[in-house]
This record gives structure tokens, sequence and C-alpha cells, in this order.
């Protein structure tokens, strides 16, 4: 069975992608299953590798059971019946692998081999590459907590009117994704999950680095005029004139962050960030699953080369 799950149809990704992904996760699924074995023996191997009972699921079968969860949200349940397994053995087989691919961090454009794992590292490449960074946040449905919990409410959105988990996506001017993280409950601020994660001081750290944002960042903004882009703040008395000048500027800014939209729509193809079924506590790990994969498959498009200012006119001239 594992040749049709090899398919793309139920991964999300490409069969080649899938080799090289199984390559890479395979040192590390090891190492970790060597150090369970050890603690539970509280020991050295006694016996030679390759002794002792077997696993029911293969680690490469492993590795397509939680790419078909993660692109299609299938319950535990129906994976188990699809295998002939018990459910236990896929509930242990995901949670196994994907805390190994939310890991692995973030693709690099044009960099293979190098990826980035925290926001400290996403503002360094964006320094040193001169990379103008987009700044977005989304919102993902999940499970409403029980009654008479302390942090009911914690995950109420304002915006959305519904139980959420706010994330917070950088990208480059082509929509790839070198970072996304910041997962915090709904209830909270875009900005506030910024400036949490450490935003701020990377900004004083990167003086150089330059980011567009939304009206939900207005306070970075005001804080970094010189690195941070926000759209103008509409004032309050407006003639008709000043009223269009006031709508041609957002509309300028628009284009220079609607690609931090586009990659947030990529990862959204992927059943679990469109409505979240499961735990809660499950959430960052599946979305930096997600967006890993997405950033993989996003970095191998080509960099567009900058386009002209020049003015060419549309017609040649006649003499």
């Amino acid at each position: 069975m594992t040749k049709e799950w090899a398919h793309p149809a139920f991964t999300g990704i490409s069969r080649a992608h899938l080799g090289g992904l199984i390559d890479e996760l395979a040192g590390p699924w090891t190492a970790r299953c060597e150090s369970a074995l050890h603690e539970r023996r509280g020991g050295n191997r006694r016996q030679r590798p390759g002794a002792g009972p077997k696993h029911d699921l293969g680690f490469t079968d492993r590795v397509l059971v939680t790419l078909a969860h993660l692109r299609h949200q299938l319950p535990h349940a129906a994976l188990a019946e699809l295998y002939g397994l018990e459910r236990s053995t896929i509930t242990r087989a995901i949670g196994e692998i994907r805390p190994l691919l939310a890991a692995r961090g973030f693709a690099v454009p044009d960099r293979p081999g190098l990826r980035l794992h925290t926001l400290a590292d996403v503002f360094a490449y964006a320094a040193a590459e001169r990379t103008t960074l987009r700044i977005d946040g989304t919102e993902t449905q999940v499970r409403r907590p029980r009654a008479h919990r302390p942090d009911r409410c914690a995950f109420v959105s304002g915006k959305k009117k519904q139980n959420t988990m706010k994330t917070t996506t950088i990208s480059d001017a082509q929509g790839r994704t070198p970072w996304s993280g910041a997962d915090r409950p709904g209830r909270m601020h875009d900005q506030t999950a910024m400036r949490t994660e450490g935003i701020a001081e990377q900004l004083r750290l990167h003086p150089d680095v330059r980011a567009e944002v939304d009206e939900g960042y207005r306070g970075l903004a005001n804080e970094f005029p010189d690195q941070i882009s926000a759209p103008p703040k509409k004032p309050k008395d407006l003639e008709d004139m000043q009223r269009y000048g006031w709508r041609e500027m957002r509309r300028r800014q628009s284009p220079c962050r609607i690609c931090v939209e586009h990659a947030d729509a990529e990862h959204k193809q992927w059943r679990p960030l469109q409505r979240f079924l499961g735990r809660r506590e499950h959430y960052p790990a599946t979305h930096r699953a997600i967006a890993g994969l997405v950033s993989d498959r996003a970095a191998q498009r080509a960099t567009h080369r900058k386009a002209s200012t020049a003015l060419v006119p549309v017609t040649p001239t006649t003499r």
C-alpha cells in the first residue's frame, strides 16, 4: 500500500520531495527511537541491532500516514482501517513524525541545505540578502474549550467571532515563507503576538531590515517609522481631493504586502489550517510542519529579477 499512498494527491508533495523528506527524517527518527529504548532499558543494548519485535508500521509508512493526515485531516480511526491496524498505532506514528516535521524549519530560496528556525534567523537572513519582509497574521478555527475552564474566553477572536488560534506569517516579495509561528490564542492582538515573540528587539538589532505590514501593526510602524511601512491612517475630516489622495496611497501600499496573503492562502490549502479539529496543544506543531513543507516547494521558485522603473512607451513614436 506504500506505493499508492505515495501519490501527491494523498501526501500533498511531489514524489521527489517525498524521497528527500524520508531521507532527511530517517536519522532523527532512528536516534529518537534508540534514545527511548535506552531510557526504557535503563542501559545499553543487550541484543544486536535488528533483534526483537518489529514495528507494525514501518518508517516510510509512518511518514506517509502523517502526511495524509496533515493534508486531508483524515481521522486516525479511518487511517487505521485503511492500513488494517489499531488506531493507537496510527496515533503513535503521527505523534512521532509530526514533531520531526515541525522541527525542520523553513527553506531558504537559492540556498539549498540552509533552513531558518527562529525569528532571529529570519531577520539575519533579511539583513544579509537585503530582503523586504511582509508580515501578516492569520487565524484558524479550533475547538471550543470545555465549560468552566479559566482560559475559555482566551480563544474567542474579536474579528472572527469564533474560537481560533492566531499565527503570524512572514514572506518575501514572491510569497515564499521564510518563517511562520508566534502561535497564540485568537483573542490576542496581532501586534501583541509578535511583540511577545521579540520582533521589537530584532528590529533594533537589524536597523537595515524593512517590512510591509497592515493596519494591525500600526503601533510597530509608529515605533519604527524608518523600517516598517503601514497603510496611511485615515484623517478625520477629509475634503474630496484629500480623500482621493488617501485612498490612492492605500492602493499603492496594498500590492507591496499582498504576497503575504498569497502565502497564507497556500498554507490553507491543507485541511487542518482551514479548521483544526484536533487538540489545541497540537496546533502549533501541525502549523509549523505544514508551513515547512510549503516553504520547501515555494523555495524552488525562480527568483524574479527586479522590474525596471523606467517608463516605456506603449506605442512606438512616429516622426
